[in-house]
This record gives structure tokens, sequence and C-alpha cells, in this order.
């Protein structure tokens, strides 16, 4: 358990840092340009991996309840660390959004970085609260309350992760301008609807797969499913929710103003979308 934990604790920052390092002195790179693109690849790494570990997992586990796949706890354990590293990520880049637009200048001063952290977690609250909650309370869950069954429905949270690397696409092409090639708008597609299959629908089918499972109405399962994962959904869905809400919304600008893409649009809705698990607030 804790060699899976450290293990992750350093692949995710050590990653991180070597692209950095390779993109500032190899290539030229400012830090801040270096730390966002280091800090997307790094999300699409974790997003393919957890991806793929739950297509394993729900293509292996024929019982939804008492088929079990070892790759299911030793990924969680694995890949709990990131959520925390992402909270520090997230930082740097709202940090150097920060000093492009001139509000923090010398960032070697105490005052001005903690002014930095204080805005930074007011406007990314929904995200850092997410990463705390994955952290303190889904992890806990995940390994202990389990008791190892339900491996396919695990499974199909990790799949949660398929729109994460389109995302990621997304915000580089609009760093370097590209908002407005094919590449851009085709991602753009594949971001909403990877969004509305992976995380939109992603509880719905959970409750269908367990009525199923037990041979009941799906308005029946809320109703004899563990109040934890009922807790869960309530908090976490509704997230999804919004946060498509804010990729519709994008879209429908996109077709108003017919010459930018969806991520564009959403830039200039002050809105973007999280690497992890939804939209961040840009300043």
């Amino acid at each position: 358990m804790l060699v899976l934990m450290a293990a992750g604790c350093v692949f995710f920052p050590g990653v991180f840092l070597l692209s950095k390092h390779t993109l500032k002195h190899m290539m030229g790179w400012s830090r801040g340009e270096a730390d966002i693109v280091s800090a997307r690849l790094v999300s699409s790494i974790q997003a393919i991996m957890a991806s793929a570990a739950g297509f394993i997992i729900t293509s292996s586990c024929r019982d939804v309840m008492e088929d079990s796949h070892w790759l299911t706890d030793n990924y969680i354990l694995f890949a709990t660390p990131y959520f925390a590293y992402d909270i520090y990520a997230m930082f740097l880049c709202y940090r150097h959004r920060l000093q492009v637009k001139g509000h923090e200048e010398e960032e070697g001063e105490g005052g001005i970085r903690w002014a930095s952290v204080g805005g930074y977690l007011r406007r990314e609250k929904l995200m850092v609260l997410h990463h705390i909650f994955m952290v303190t309370c889904c992890f806990p869950a995940s390994q202990m309350w389990r008791q190892g069954k339900g491996d396919f429905f695990q499974g199909v949270l990790f799949l949660a992760e398929l729109s994460t690397p389109f995302v990621c696409l997304g915000k580089v092409l609009i760093q370097y301008q590209q908002q407005h090639t094919v590449l851009h708008k085709v991602n753009g597609v594949l971001m909403l609807l990877a969004f509305f299959c992976c995380r939109v629908l992603l509880f719905p089918y959970l409750y269908y797969a367990y009525s199923r499972y037990a041979s009941i109405p799906v308005y029946v399962v809320p109703l004899v499913a563990p109040w934890q994962c009922n807790l869960g959904a309530a908090l976490l869905w509704p997230l999804q929710l919004y946060w498509f809400t804010l990729i519709c919304r994008g879209a429908l600008r996109l077709s108003a103003a017919g010459g930018c893409s969806i991520s564009t649009c959403k830039a200039d809705n002050d809105c973007c979308l999280s690497s992890s698990n939804g939209w961040r607030k840009r300043t």
C-alpha cells in the first residue's frame, strides 16, 4: 500500500519536473509556459492510465458486484497522490496567468505570493474542493468501505477520465493560437461528446447497471443502494452537470460567433476545463 502511494508521489511530480526542465532548458520556453504544458501533459498521462485501467477492469468483471480485479485497488493507491499534486500544478498555472496580466510582478515577495494563493483558492474553489474530496473521502471509501466488492463500478469511474486528454490538447492549442485550425475544432467536438458520455451519463449508468444486476427498476436503486453511494453521486454528479452546462454554453457561442472554436468561446466566458475532472475558472 505505502509503496504504491509513494510511487505515485514520485511519478506525477517527477514527470512534471522532467517535462518542465526539458521545455525550459532544451526548447527555451519560459517557466510559465513550461509549467502549463507540463501540467497538462501529466494530466493527460494520468487520464490515459486511468482509462486503460477502467477498460481492463470493466471488461474483466462479469459480475458487477462480486468479481474483483487486482488493478482496482492498486491503481487507486497509485493515483491518489495525483490529486494532491494537481492542486499545486493548478496553482502554478493560475500564477502564470496573473503574471501575464501583470497582477503579480515579484513572485519572491511573500505578501504577493500569499495573495496569489488566496485568489487561487477563491477562483478554483470547486476544483480544489473536488480534489480534496477525492483524497479524503473517495480514497478511504474505495479502500475500506467497499471490502473488495464492486470493482466493476470503480472501473466505470476510472473511465470518466477519457475526456481529459481532449481538454488538455485544446488548452495547448489555445496557448499557441491554433484556435481556428481543423484540429482544434475536431478536438472540441470530441471533448463535448467524451464529457457527455463519460461524465454526464456516468452516474445514471451506474444506477442502471446495478438495477440490471439486482433485477429491480432503476428508480428503486437509490432506495436500496448504500447511503455512501447516494451521497457520493449527489455531490459529484451536479458538478459534472454544471461543467457540462458551461461546455454547452461555449458550443452555443461557437454557433453564434461562427468563427471561433468551442474552447475559445469558453475562454471568453472565463471558463476552462480542468485536467482532472471539470471546468476551471480562468482569470
